[in-house]
C-alpha cells in the first residue's frame, strides 16, 4: 500500500510540474481587447523601442526600430511586407525584411532572409505568438536561436513585445520592444 502512495504522489508531483512548466497559449487572450487586427496594426509607419537582457537580466544591447509596413491581397490571402530598419546603440545598423501571409484567421506564416524555414504566428484576441528559429551573427559566428516571441496590444497605437531566446532549450536572454504606430 505504501508503494501505491508513493506512485500516487510521484505521478501527481510530475504532473504538477508539467502543468508549471507548460507555456500559455495565445487562445486564452481571445478575449482580450483591444483586438490585434495584425494588417492594420503593421500598416505605415511604426516606431520600435528595444533592449536585450542576456539570461541574468543585463543590459547588453539597446536599439531604436523603424518600420514601413503595407499588405496587399495575393490569390485571396493577405501577405504584408515589413521593412525593418534597426540602429543599435553602438552605431551598427541591421535591415530585416519580413513577409507575413496569412494561411487562415488567425494563423500567419512569416519569412525573413536571416530566418532558418517558416516563422509560425498564432494571433488571438490582443495577442500574437510568434516561434521562430533566426540566424544570428555573433562575432563572425551564425548561430541558429530559437525565438518564443509574443506581442500585445495594449492600445491602437501601443503593443508591447517580449521576445524568449534559447539554444538547445537553454535560455541565452530575452528582447523586449514597445511599437508605437504613427
Amino acid at each position: 500500500m505504501k508503494s501505491f502512495f508513493t506512485r500516487l504522489a510521484f505521478t501527481i508531483f510530475c504532473g504538477a510540474l508539467l502543468v508549471s512548466c507548460s507555456s500559455p497559449q495565445v487562445s486564452q487572450y481571445a478575449a482580450e481587447k483591444p483586438a490585434l487586427d495584425l494588417s492594420e496594426y503593421f500598416s505605415g509607419t511604426i516606431d520600435a523601442y528595444g533592449i536585450f537582457t542576456d539570461r541574468n537580466g543585463e543590459v547588453k544591447k539597446r536599439f531604436t526600430v523603424l518600420i514601413k509596413a503595407s499588405w496587399t491581397v495575393v490569390e485571396g490571402k493577405k501577405v504584408g511586407t515589413l521593412d525593418e530598419r534597426f540602429e543599435y546603440s553602438d552605431g551598427t545598423k541591421q535591415t530585416r525584411i519580413w513577409t507575413l501571409t496569412e494561411q487562415s484567421p488567425g494563423n500567419y506564416i512569416g519569412r525573413a532572409d536571416d530566418v532558418v524555414g517558416d516563422a509560425q504566428g498564432q494571433l488571438a484576441g490582443n495577442a500574437l505568438n510568434w516561434t521562430y528559429t533566426l540566424a544570428l551573427p555573433v562575432d563572425g559566428t551564425i548561430y541558429n536561436v530559437q525565438f518564443n516571441d509574443w506581442m500585445y496590444l495594449i492600445t491602437p497605437k501601443v503593443m508591447l513585445n517580449k521576445a524568449k531566446m534559447s539554444k538547445f532549450g537553454i535560455d541565452l536572454g530575452e528582447v523586449t520592444l514597445s511599437f508605437y504606430k504613427r
